[in-house]
């Protein structure tokens, strides 16, 4: 493994994950609720603003590689995957959405080990509505981890929305994936 800018951020990422969930475990005399709120939403979206930048920099910098092509996502899975566990632990997220939304990503990411094993990979690459999918999860878990309503806002009803058609999407993009690699599977049976 060659150390590189992108391949930093990625493990930036991997450990601000200790950090963003100890910070609901601190005691209340060192953080308030909102205090904690702030800080995680903090931590989160600078973890989720390296996400972008990790994958925009490898290929501006040409330092892409097989390391960081798997790095990448297994940071991102586990950065959302324990978010998700703390705002059911804060009681902010229904646990179905976060079975959901995590069952969705260990079994794509199964589905593309499996193919790329077989030489298909392409055929479940990451598409247009995964994306979006994972744009609004982004948007949506810092607004149910802030939480407070902010001037009028109200972060956590939206980030609710948002969450709501995170899980749509990690629905329909699940099964738009199970439908592409459907011919490699039913071939290799």
């Amino acid at each position: 493994m060659r150390f590189n800018l992108p391949n930093a951020l990625t493990w930036m990422r991997i450990v601000m994950i200790p950090l963003f969930v100890g910070v609901y475990y601190f005691p209340v005399t060192w953080l308030a609720l909102p205090q904690q709120n702030l800080s995680a939403t903090v931590i989160f979206t600078v973890a989720a603003i390296t996400d972008l930048l990790d994958g925009y920099l490898a290929r501006k910098l040409k330092q892409e590689s097989a390391f960081g092509a798997f790095l990448d996502p297994v940071a991102d899975k586990l950065m959302v995957a324990s978010a998700l566990i703390m705002l059911v632990d804060l009681n902010r997220l229904n646990a179905v959405i976060a079975v959901i939304i995590i069952g969705r990503e260990i079994t794509i990411s199964a589905l593309r080990e499996w193919m790329a094993h077989l030489g298909a990979a392409k055929s479940v690459a990451v598409s247009f509505l995964g994306k979006i999918k994972t744009v609004s999860q982004m948007v949506a878990i810092p607004m149910l981890l802030y939480h407070d309503p902010l001037y009028g806002f109200q972060p956590h009803q939206w980030g609710t929305w948002l969450i709501l058609l995170a899980a749509a999407l990690t629905l329909w993009s699940m099964f738009y994936y199970l439908k592409m690699a459907l011919p490699t599977v039913q071939k290799h049976g």
